[in-house]
């Protein structure tokens, strides 16, 4: 056991030679380390995968091994071939009360594919009746869609006495392999979207072929949300956490969310998205960004705030306990009089230089540095000289990202003639610099 209170490692070989190791840790989280000196010495990848599947952590399946491989998946063409990492591990069905204690009924086990950006959930692996503990996984490359993909692991059936042997099965997924082929396809598409983007809303000076090419500017892009939008949901275009719409009771004279023609965007009115982190639950594809991030999102207003009642644009929350409500870390909003106003941490909101017009759209952007340091960009130049600090931040973790509004108190919304309309919003897993931002 590492000392992290961590054991039962899967180690695989990445690009450039190096290492990666999968835990199951006390924490209740399984942690990803890189090594690049043949295992010499380990760093945990807090910016990528470490943190993002949760671990059970009591009980007798405590600290199961996860099946944990690498692959390069043949596209169409060799230009279009990929290298990834699939991994096996059990879902766990939600808490159920058992003789006034809470336990984890059963593990299904499902397949997740990664390219140490992206991550996505393959789908299960396992039947129904079936409770998983310990995987495996095994690839053999192969040309015309000859790969094969092999997932080896212990199960019991339900209701089994937990002192019981568990029984090995094996299962050939042909038509997993199938859905992973479907999915890089999508984020090859959506890389090109994104790097046209970019292209299109160039600014002078900004050199296209260094900022806009899309080995760079699709580098640590982790979702993007642009048209795809059915009923109370904003999907990923990567396939990864839709966000999903919320609505204040009471107040607006009307609460909607609805797709704007194309260019598509979402126009809200008494109404806002919510980007799940911590939020997400058990597995928390985006857990790095309680340590870096760079959101950026294209917005609109139509209509004037009420003095005293800024429009909340986009930003981000803590939850701070299991007491308290979630509280803003960062965020801009909109005030009376055409005032961008910047929240951050314990720090009341400041009024900036610059100034919104309303019915104009604007590209605004919020970063955080290693957990500690927060900025903002509108229209790609920054609001503030300096980064701001944000203070007694420690062991407090991201619920979630707000998008085109925020929850107000039931009643006390005077802003129900205002709309946000936001399009074009892109998650990334690092902190962009000046010109990366002012390219997009």
């Amino acid at each position: 056991m590492s000392a992290d209170g961590c054991s039962d490692p899967s180690v695989v070989e990445w690009e450039d030679n190096q290492l990666m190791m999968m835990t199951a840790c006390d924490d209740g989280r399984r942690r990803v380390y890189e090594s690049g000196d043949k295992g010499e010495s380990w760093t945990e990848a807090l910016g990528t995968l470490s943190r993002v599947w949760g671990n059970k952590h009591e009980g007798p399946e405590k600290g199961v091994r996860s099946g944990f491989t690498t692959a390069t998946i043949v596209g169409d063409g060799d230009d279009n071939n990929r290298k990834v990492m699939l991994v096996t591990l059990p879902v766990y069905t939600e808490e159920v009360e058992d003789d006034n204690e809470k336990r984890n009924e059963k593990g299904e086990l499902h397949l997740w594919l990664t390219d140490n950006t992206h991550i996505v959930d393959i789908g299960p692996v396992s039947s129904d009746e079936e409770n998983v503990t310990a995987s495996t996984l095994l690839y053999k490359s192969g040309t015309n869609n000859q790969e094969t993909l092999i997932a080896l692991y212990e199960k019991k059936k339900s209701g089994e006495e937990t002192q019981s042997s568990p029984g090995m099965v094996s299962v050939l997924l042909t038509e997993q392999l199938k859905r992973v082929k479907d999915v890089l396809a999508t984020w090859k598409k959506v890389d090109d979207i994104v790097s046209k983007l970019c292209l299109s809303s160039n600014t002078e000076g900004a050199s296209t072929e260094t900022v806009c090419s899309a080995g760079k500017i699709t580098a640590g892009l982790v979702g993007f949300l642009s048209g795809n939008f059915s009923q109370n949901e904003w999907m990923d275009e990567y396939l990864g956490v839709n966000a999903t719409v919320q609505k204040n009771n009471g107040g607006a004279k009307e609460t909607s969310a609805t797709v704007t023609e194309p260019p598509y965007g979402v126009k809200f009115e008494g109404a806002w998205a919510e980007w799940p982190v911590g939020q997400q639950g058990e597995n928390q594809l985006y857990h790095f960004a309680n340590y870096n991030f760079t959101l950026v999102a294209t917005v609109s207003i139509d209509g004037e705030p009420q003095e005293g009642s800024p429009i909340p644009l986009m930003g981000v929350k803590i939850n701070n306990t299991k007491d308290t409500k979630n509280t803003v870390l960062m965020g801009l909003s909109y005030s009376s009089g055409g005032k961008w106003k910047l929240s951050c941490g314990d720090e009341a909101p400041k009024d900036l230089s610059s100034t919104l017009k309303p019915e104009t759209t604007y590209q605004v952007a919020i970063v955080l540095h290693n957990g500690t340091k927060g900025s903002a960009y509108v229209d790609g130049k920054p609001v503030v000289d300096e980064q701001c600090t944000l203070k007694n931040n420690e062991g407090k973790n991201i619920s979630h990202f707000y998008i085109g509004g925020d929850k107000v108190d039931t009643g006390n919304n005077d802003n129900k003639d205002v709309s946000v309309t936001v399009k074009n919003v892109l998650l990334y897993n690092r902190p962009l610099d000046d010109t990366e931002i002012g390219a997009l």
